[in-house]
């Protein structure tokens, strides 16, 4: 991550979590996506910029990057709770978040389980539940289809070796058959509280476009934005601007707003 923050770890019941702290003023927690790393952040946003705006608190997700995963079971429910005990290390009881795919995910179970918690969030390529499509590109994650330069990537980012790269594409076949970690009805989406913005590509090949519109029907305070031509996480690249400026704009809107 090319920043001047404060990497850190902190154990977690067992768990080695690692996480960067950079600059000052209200809490805005960055989630990265399955198989990425808090790092990815630095591809999206001017994090020293950020920074002087907002307390960023960026984790490596259980399992990815620096974080280890001592259960060697992985789940987006645990994931939540992983991200709470973080903040409650750090006596942050409420922060703004915005999180890509995993990350989305990861805040919708957030967001559910402690309401009070988040002030306002963005997420990015998030779905209720994993459709047909999704699970057919999940079991996929397998190391024989893998690529030399996906190797490359991926022992560039996950610092535990090897097993740790082979466990996260066990966990993503995992989703596959998974049915009850990601299955949001609309009365639990109904209990969240925070204005939430969701950002989604309308060639996303995992989550159709009609998954993101049950979600902003059923989160009260909620407001869709389809990217045109975007994929999956359509927020780097020549998406990069219009995302910043929407997502922050989004995050500093009164709460009167919506």
């Amino acid at each position: 991550m090319n920043t001047t923050g404060d990497l850190r770890t902190v154990t977690l019941k067992g768990l080695g979590m690692h996480y960067t702290l950079l600059g000052e003023g209200p809490p805005l927690v960055l989630l990265h996506g399955f198989t990425g790393t808090g790092a990815d952040w630095d591809h999206v946003f001017d994090l020293d910029a950020l920074g002087r705006q907002y307390r960023l608190v960026i984790p490596d997700l259980r399992g990815h990057g620096w974080s280890d995963n001592p259960s060697e079971d992985f789940t987006t429910r645990q994931c939540a709770v992983d991200v709470l005990s973080l903040l409650d290390s750090l006596e942050l009881e409420r922060f703004r978040a915005i999180g890509m795919s995993l990350g989305g995910n990861t805040l919708l179970h957030v967001a559910t389980r402690a309401p009070g918690r988040v002030e306002r969030m963005v997420l990015v390529s998030s779905t209720p539940y994993y459709p047909a499509q999704a699970r057919r590109i999940m079991t996929t994650f397998t190391e024989a289809s893998r690529s030399e330069a996906e190797w490359a990537d991926m022992r560039s980012k996950h610092m535990h070796g090897d097993a740790q790269i082979r466990a996260l594409w066990r966990h993503g076949r995992g989703f596959a058959d998974s049915f009850d970690d990601m299955s949001f009805t609309p009365p639990l989406l109904g209990t969240v509280r925070a204005p939430t913005l969701l950002v989604q590509g309308d060639q996303d090949p995992l989550y159709p476009l009609e998954l993101s519109v049950e979600l902003c029907r059923a989160i009260p305070a909620s407001r869709l934005w389809v990217v045109p031509g975007g994929g999956h996480c359509p927020i780097f690249g020549e998406h990069r601007e219009a995302f910043v400026r929407t997502a922050l704009a989004f995050l500093e809107e009164p709460p009167s707003a919506l």
